[in-house]
């Protein structure tokens, strides 16, 4: 029995996009290959276990995910006597790996576009961790996982010897994004008032979310509209005052509402009651919070570029994420047209059934079952 050893560190008590992928992965594949055997390297924060498949074992790695130990010293740390393949689940890829190694890459922005990420002291440190991590994925894994085709252009398009070597693995959604009726009582326990309309933001505050952008494109759409907020759910850190300090700049300062992480069921209450998802990103891999509003229901307006379209397959409107106008035109068609607005709540939930979590471990499986058959 071979056995396939997955890194699962990124699930644990924060909430985390990679996270959220990597655990539809494991709740799949034991399931789909009975005769592989899967070793899980698992977060000691995680707190419970992450399967009870019969053939899963789960090993405790202290080390961080994004850290030394783990870029440059995973081969001490875990035992890989008896694995056949890792997975890297998270961009980089480890240095002296003793078996082959599939990486999945959720984007190359830290190579084409680092001023999109972190900025500041920590920003350069990070440029160059991850940036050696994701060159050496590229350089020497055995398989590419990109999850979506976007994502896997970029890769050929940086590196056109790595081209044959990526497979397209598109995300999916769970089934726990659904619509679901509406309750004001979680506005007001926000702070928010449930008799004013809203724009909702999901994400966290990095440059290449442009959430910039979004506060530019709701002040040129609704700045002679007061009865619209703009709600940006993200994790607050010390940059947050450019946003309030932008905000008041373009007049709506008090129409702009920052709420800090909410629970899963807070966030659906939230897509269930915006009048449309705001999204309007530089790049994504994939771009969970996107997936998830067409799964509940939410009209979604998002950038025209990167992977946005391609998880949106026609379901959405698209804007250039650069041009405040533009974004102003699609977010005034959906509040003023109910017409259109329910057309994207249909189409939305259409396209969101077509994003299977299955789907997802079954390309994955393909590309393990490809190595492994080399390796026999």
């Amino acid at each position: 029995m071979s056995t396939v050893c997955i890194d699962c560190r990124y699930i644990g008590p924060r909430p985390s996009g990679i996270g959220e992928v990597v655990r539809n992965l494991i709740a799949c594949l034991p399931g789909m290959a009975p005769d592989l055997r899967f070793v899980l390297l698992r977060n000691p924060l995680c707190g419970t276990r992450l399967s009870t498949a019969p053939n899963v074992v789960e090993w405790d790695v202290a080390a961080p995910a994004n850290g030394p130990r783990t870029m440059w010293g995973l081969s001490r740390v875990v035992d890989f006597t008896d694995v056949d393949l890792f997975h890297a689940t998270f961009n980089i890829m480890p240095a002296r790996l003793p078996v082959p190694c599939v990486t999945t890459i959720h984007d190359i922005m830290w190579l084409t576009n680092p001023a999109w990420c972190r900025t500041g002291p920590r920003g350069w440190i990070e440029r160059h961790f991850y940036s050696h991590g994701i060159r050496r994925a590229i350089r020497s894994s055995r398989a590419i996982a990109a999850v979506s085709r976007a994502s896997a252009d970029a890769i050929a398009a940086y590196a056109p010897h790595a081209a044959d070597r990526t497979h397209v693995t598109l995300s999916g959604v769970s089934v726990r994004f659904r619509p679901v009726e509406p309750d004001q009582n979680v506005l007001t326990s926000l702070g928010l008032r449930p008799d004013r309309p809203f724009i909702l933001t999901v994400g966290q505050y990095a440059p290449y979310k442009n959430h910039e952008g979004a506060l530019r494109g709701f002040a040129k759409a609704f700045s002679h509209r007061p009865e619209i907020d703009l709600v940006l759910v993200q994790r607050m850190g010390k940059a947050t005052h450019r946003l309030l300090e932008l905000a008041k700049s373009l007049g709506i300062a008090d129409r702009v509402q920052l709420v800090p992480t909410v629970s899963e069921q807070v966030l659906l209450s939230l897509y269930a009651m915006a009048k449309a998802l705001l999204h309007p990103s530089f790049c994504e891999g994939f771009g969970n919070p996107i997936a998830e509003a067409m799964a509940c229901g939410c009209p979604v307006v998002t950038s025209n570029r990167s992977a946005m379209p391609e998880v949106t397959g026609g379901a959405s409107l698209l804007a250039a994420p650069d041009d405040p106008a533009a974004i102003a035109r699609a977010l005034t068609m959906i509040v003023d047209d109910e017409k259109a607005a329910a057309c994207l709540r249909r189409t939305g939930l259409e396209r969101a059934a077509q994003l299977q979590w299955n789907a997802f471990a079954e390309a994955n499986l393909a590309i393990y079952r490809s190595i492994l058959a080399d390796r026999s």
